[in-house]
């Protein structure tokens, strides 16, 4: 994995009005373990991975590492996002920072990807001000595609890869200060 610079990233747990993203604890293993084995969440991704072989091969406490967030409701795991430079899996990124996203079907419905991941760009955004942010999935994965354009994201291309179509899109927070000249007041002549 890329590192993003000399900035930390992760920084301190990143708190939302409901949600806390943190780094993963030997508590969350079980909750890893399903969310892989998951069929609705493998559904898009090349199916779950078996149970067993999670089992096996997932050390007691998961792995950290940067842009790594466990997105923590109450006190348990619901998912996790990864928020980190393209490691080159997809020629699209470019060594772009890249948002990843998986949750528990319990929790789908109910808001918290999109504030969690909200969260993390915002985040980013500050650490990383004007930086894009890239994101990839399937057009047949309907709840991703509304997901990324609730956050922002826009679409740059589409591509066959994995045996499906997928989507490519970018986002980029441009605050004031970002903006070359100066401000439309919204206004007529």
């Amino acid at each position: 994995m890329t590192e993003l610079g000399s900035v930390a990233w992760p920084p301190a747990p990143i708190r939302t009005e409901r949600l806390v993203l943190r780094e993963p604890e030997a508590r969350d293993r079980a909750a890893l373990i399903e969310l892989l084995a998951s069929p609705e969440v493998g559904a898009f991704l090349g199916g779950p991975r078996p149970r067993d072989e999670s089992e096996r091969e997932m050390p007691k406490v998961p792995r950290r590492r940067p842009g790594l967030f466990v997105v923590d409701l109450d006190g348990s795991m619901i998912g996790q996002i990864t928020l980190y430079r393209d490691t080159g899996h997809l020629r699209q990124a470019d060594g772009k920072a890249e948002l990843g996203y998986l949750f528990l079907p319990e929790s789908w419905g109910c808001g918290y990807a999109a504030e969690a991941c909200a969260a993390a760009l915002d985040c980013f955004a500050g650490a990383f001000p004007g930086e894009p942010v890239v994101l990839a999935t399937q057009t047949a994965n309907k709840r991703s595609m509304r997901l990324a354009a609730k956050l922002g994201f826009t679409e740059v291309e589409r591509f066959e890869a994995w045996g499906a179509e997928q989507w490519f899109g970018m986002w980029s927070r441009v605050t004031p200060s970002d903006r070359p000249g100066p401000l439309p007041t919204g206004r007529g002549p």
